[in-house]
């Protein structure tokens, strides 16, 4: 009996390793070759407070004029960010808000579709559906495409209806293409296959402040998503410390029982 309630607390062990420890990433589908900017990662840290109050600002300043943030109280991100109530009503809360409402955008739908052909997604679950890396290198990998009505087009999402709002940040970059034929059930198509980035219209940041500026973003959205993360994080090492030594008891007291049988 002692036997099976320990290979039960072991089994129970792990996945509560599982839920509360590991934070599995999430990859954006990918088609063709594989590309290097595929590989782009954010580094993001959603206990690095600094980050997501500046995350906060970039994402009210340049997104909520489109995104909304629907299950998130601006009240929610002033305490969990350290932000004082009067800093949060001068720089967060846009006109007729209020601290307990939730953070919509003043953009109707009507009005989306009108000018972009479709209505722009609430952002509070992106990088939970999509992943950080996803956003990260969508926000990276728009470039310029005279063909499309917005001027660009984006390597994450080909075809994508959102203008680069960030165009005066990052620049308008050139992107390089190599054509390759190939022949598919008898027929012959041709595929573009990305090769590089070249400058093209600058921006008013560099490269790297422009990343610096995306990791905060991207931070910020991330702890939307999940507001108690680093919370659940910094709790599941001592629920993970708490499982080790009370198995080390558990096995000990099992070695207890049977030590005299036989």
């Amino acid at each position: 009996m002692v036997k099976s309630l320990h290979r039960s607390f072991v089994a129970a062990a792990l996945v509560v390793a599982l839920a509360v420890g590991i934070s599995a990433p999430v990859r954006a589908a990918e088609s063709g070759p594989h590309a290097a900017w595929m590989d782009w990662q954010p580094g993001n840290d959603v206990t690095n407070v600094a980050s997501l109050q500046r995350g906060a600002a970039h994402f009210m300043g340049y997104c909520a004029g489109c995104h909304s943030l629907k299950y998130v109280r601006y009240a929610r991100v002033a305490e969990d960010l350290n932000i004082p109530e009067a800093q949060m009503e001068k720089l967060l809360l846009l006109p007729g808000s209020k601290k307990g409402d939730y953070i919509t955008t003043p953009l109707s739908a009507a009005d989306a579709e009108a000018w972009f052909g479709k209505a722009p997604p609430d952002l509070s679950l992106i990088t939970r559906s999509k992943g950080s890396d996803y956003v990260y290198q969508f926000m990276k990998t728009f470039y310029a495409d005279p063909a499309r009505p917005t001027g660009v087009d984006n390597l994450a999402l080909p075809g994508t209806a959102m203008p680069h709002v960030l165009s005066a940040l990052q620049g308008v970059q050139e992107a390089k293409f190599k054509v390759v034929e190939k022949t598919v059930d008898g027929s012959k198509i041709t595929e573009k296959i990305w090769e590089s980035f070249e400058a093209g219209e600058p921006g008013q940041l560099s490269a790297e402040e422009y990343d610096a500026f995306l990791r905060d973003t991207v931070n910020f959205l991330e702890y939307a998503g999940e507001p108690y993360k680093a919370k659940r994080l910094s709790l599941g090492v001592w629920v993970i410390l708490f499982l080790l030594v009370f198995t080390l008891f558990a096995y000990l007291l099992k070695q207890e029982y049977w030590k005299d049988v036989k």
